[in-house]
Order: structure tokens, then sequence, then C-alpha cells
């Protein structure tokens, strides 16, 4: 057998070509890929030894060369080997290739249109779809995930048998579709901004044993491919993850990766935070955000934005967790987190919220949207009261401000610093109304609201709510502002002595 390797993505790139070895495949590489191949020690022989031809045009043309498309399109035919003979060429049996990372370029911020169009892979395309096209004797491989399955193939039938070759031959066109399709997408952007028209693709990652209830069926995909972990992460323990931790998994790591200046816990339960609060260390915020709602605490997920360290795992007692994100464990928060094996953990790549845009269901339909990651940043708070907030005031609600933006409307979180450890003390929010949020959040709160602030993540349609907010003890309180009512609102707070204040911006989570 003689295999074409040519990938962007080297991941377990060398261990599949040493299995390949092993089983006698014979090796043929192209640039960055037979490089990386040599530097592991493994025999194998660049594409210009093959086609005696070397790269040009700065690497744009390598592997486009009638020796090696010839030997992957050639059929089992003494016809087609005596076609090949002419031209010195060889058949190929196995293809493996992944594309330039075109999605990951255009996803970037500041990407140019030059730095996009150089990462429009053509060679690659033109070898997959190629190989895919003579599946029938030919293997091809587009995903890391499936070097295992080839290596098991080969090792007992001694070539990819046809029902695994039938298998990555579609996968092979559903990945250079989906590539076009994001090739297309990103130039319409530019040209028609705004354009009607998406094209999705997804990779199932798994099969859920049901979505929300036991009757309704459900799965997980993936926007990237199908040996991406939930949310991008990696379960390290537990039981699989079903539909509604991976919706509260959502939900928390979302909110703990708006808190990047001090380790941060959030919990979540049924897609609501229970508690969120930021400390210079790890234990501290997790007591500080179980102690917000102890009891809506229990079997809920907890996200972390900092490694989780054996102290952390001992704050939490026996307290019953569903699951535990964060993008770090210590040997030693594992070994005990071991006993819990029902307690599932997801260790997550990074704190980066992808993509920019999200996706949701409505009837017939689907609505698209960009992600809020916060304040634009050109806004601007203005204090709208006679009484300013001070310094520690102020502290807290940005804290309060950026927590409300993760509480389902209508939110009102109170918060607090005590021995500089921010935390929310009541959340109130998911209700028709704003004012019995309020109520909410100032019964969860009790005695800790005394000397609290408040953030809202709407504006105020009446002033029930900061006298409700005044009676709790509330001294500072965060809008968007923007209401007719406005003035009434503010009449109110300064009734009271609160500090308000308007940033213009608004942040519903419905």
């Amino acid at each position: 057998m003689k295999a074409l390797l040519s990938v962007s993505d080297k991941t377990n790139l060398t261990e599949f070509a040493a299995g390949l070895v092993a089983h006698n495949v014979e090796l043929v590489a192209s640039g960055g890929t037979a490089r990386a191949l040599k530097a592991a020690g493994l025999p194998v022989k660049t594409v210009e030894e093959l086609t005696q031809s070397p790269e040009v045009l700065d690497g744009r043309v390598k592997t486009l060369h009638p020796v090696i498309h010839a030997g992957i399109l050639a059929r089992d035919s003494d016809k087609d080997r005596s076609d090949l003979e002419k031209i010195g060429a060889g058949m190929i049996d196995l293809v493996v290739v992944n594309l330039y990372p075109f999605q990951k370029t255009v996803a970037q911020k500041y990407v140019t249109l030059a730095d996009a169009i150089e990462n429009i892979d053509i060679g690659g395309v033109a070898l997959i779809r190629a190989a895919a096209k003579n599946y029938q004797r030919v293997a091809v491989v587009c995903d890391p995930c499936d070097y295992d399955l080839v290596l098991r193939d080969i090792a007992q039938h001694g070539f990819v048998s046809l029902q695994t070759r039938e298998v990555l031959a579609l996968k092979a066109f559903s990945h250079t579709a989906a590539y076009d399709a994001a090739i297309r997408d990103y130039l319409l952007g530019i040209q028609s901004p705004g354009s009607p028209l998406i094209a999705l693709t997804l990779h199932q990652v798994q099969e859920l044993r049901y979505g929300e209830n036991p009757h309704q069926q459900a799965a997980l995909y993936s926007y990237n491919n199908a040996c991406e972990g939930p949310l991008g992460g990696k379960v390290l323990q537990g039981k699989e993850l079903s539909y509604n931790n991976l919706l509260d998994l959502d939900a928390a790591w979302r909110a703990v990766a708006q808190f990047k200046e001090q380790p941060s816990v959030v919990i979540v339960k049924h897609l609501s935070p229970s508690g969120i609060a930021s400390a210079s260390e790890l234990p501290a915020a997790f007591r500080a955000a179980y102690a917000c709602d102890p009891t809506s605490a229990f079997g809920g997920v907890i996200a972390a934005n900092a490694t989780v360290d054996l102290a952390t795992v001992e704050a939490m007692g026996d307290l019953f967790i569903e699951c535990i994100a964060a993008p770090g464990f210590t040997d030693e928060a594992l070994a005990k987190l071991s006993r819990r094996r029902n307690c599932r953990l997801l260790e997550m790549p990074n704190l980066d919220i992808e993509p920019e845009h999200e996706l949701r269901s409505v009837l017939r339909g689907v609505l698209r949207q960009q992600v809020d990651k916060g304040d634009p940043a050109q806004t601007e708070w203005r204090t709208v009261t006679r009484a300013a907030p001070n310094n520690d005031q102020m502290r807290v609600l940005q804290f309060a401000w950026a927590a409300a933006q993760h509480v389902k409307s209508n939110a009102i979180v109170f918060a607090k610093q005590t021995d500089g450890v921010l935390a929310t003390v009541g959340i109130g929010g998911g209700q028709p109304n704003r004012v019995d949020c309020v109520r909410m959040a100032a019964a969860r709160a009790g005695k800790q609201a005394k000397g609290a602030v408040m953030a809202s993540d709407a504006f105020f349609p009446f002033a029930d709510s900061v006298k409700e907010a005044a009676a709790a003890g509330i001294l500072a309180v965060v809008q968007p502002g923007g209401s007719v009512r406005d003035q009434e609102v503010i009449a109110a707070a300064d009734e009271a002595g609160i500090a308000m204040l308007f940033t213009g911006v608004r942040h519903f989570r419905h």
C-alpha cells in the first residue's frame, strides 16, 4: 500500500503514520507534513521526489501533478495500469488530507481579505475529491478522528475495507462541501453584508440518552468535527453528559468566561445562575457563590475560570454536583473528585466563546444574533442621581452588571464585596415583571441585602422596583435607563438616597 499525507491539522499525525509504517505502508508526504514525519524518524518520500517536480508559487502548487492525481484516480484495471506506466506513476491507495484552516482564519477579529484568500485550499480539496470519487479502490481520511478506524481495518484485513471506504468518502464530500460553503459565506458577507443566506454543516459528537425529558430523542452536534468533546472540552470522568447538563454547562461557562480579572465561580441550576463570585483564590469564590443560594446549588453545575485545586474541592464539602467545568484540575483535585463517580468533569480548552454568532430554533425557522459579550467598547456609564457611588460601590456595581447579563430576564442581581470577595447575594429572574424579580432577589439575600448594590438588565418601567430595593437596603443601582418614566425612577432613588447609574446598554437574556 502507498499513502499520500498532506495535512494542515497535525493532531496525532506521527502516531498514525507510525502505525501505517508498522503495517508496511509506504509514505509519501508534502511540505510541512513530510518535515514532521522525518523529524519523528519515519521513512517518508516527499512529493517532489515522487513527481520530480518542485513546489512552485510559494507552495501554492505542490500536489497538482499527473503523477499524484493519476495515482489516486486510477481504477483497478489493466488499461489504467498501462496509463500509469506511461507517465511513471504508481497507484496511491490511501489519501490523508485535511485543509487549510479557512474557518478559523476568518473567525479571527482582524483577518484581512488577503489572509483569507491564502487560506483557501486548492490542492487539498482536489486530493480529497479525487480519492472520494475513487472510493472503490482508494481510502480518504480528512479527519484525525478516523485514524484509529483506518489502522484497525488495515490490521484486520491488510487494507481499508470497502465498507469503511464508503463511510470515509461520504464524510470527505461533506467536508469539502462545508469548506466551500464557508468560503462562499465569507465572500458573500464581504460583498453583500447581511446576506440572508446561511449554510450549516454540523458534526454529530454523540447521541444523548434523551432530551429534556425521557420521551424526547436528542443528540449533540459540533460546528468543528465529530471528535471534538462537548462544548469543545474534554470529559475527564463521570457519566455521559445529558441534554440538560449541556445546557446548564453552556450557561455556566458563558457566564464565568466573562470574569477574567480574578478566579471566579458560577453555579447554575436549570439555566439560571444561583450564585456568582470572584475572589483572589478559587475556594473563596466557590464559598461565596454557594452562599448566595445554597438550596438551588444542590444538583447544579459549577463553572470555574481557573484551575480547580484540592482546596476548592474540599470547600464543596458533600454538596451534590452534577458537573464541574474548568480550564484544568490539579492531580490532587482529580483524586478527591474521583470518589464522586457520578460527577462529570469537563476540562475546557480556554475562555473563548465561539462562534461570534448564535443560533436559536423557533417554529419553522432559526434566529441568528451576535453573541452578547458585554458592553460595547464605547459605552459610558453616567450617574443620574444626586448621590454618586464611591469607588468600592463602583467595583461591586461593575461586577453585578456583568453577573446580571447571565440571568434570565427580567434579571435582577444583588451583590456585595466582603473581605475582598465580590459575590451575588440575591438573584431574581425569569419572571414576567421586574418588580417580582426584585422581591425574589431581596428574599434570597435576606439580611445580606442591606448595604448591597443592585443591577438590572433592562430599564425599570416604574419606580416600584427602586422602592422595593430601597426597602431591602440597597445603596446603589445600575441599569440601562431609557424608560418613559426614567424621571420618576430617578426621583424615587433620590428620595431614598440611592445612587443610580445609567449604562445605555440593555442585556436581555430570554
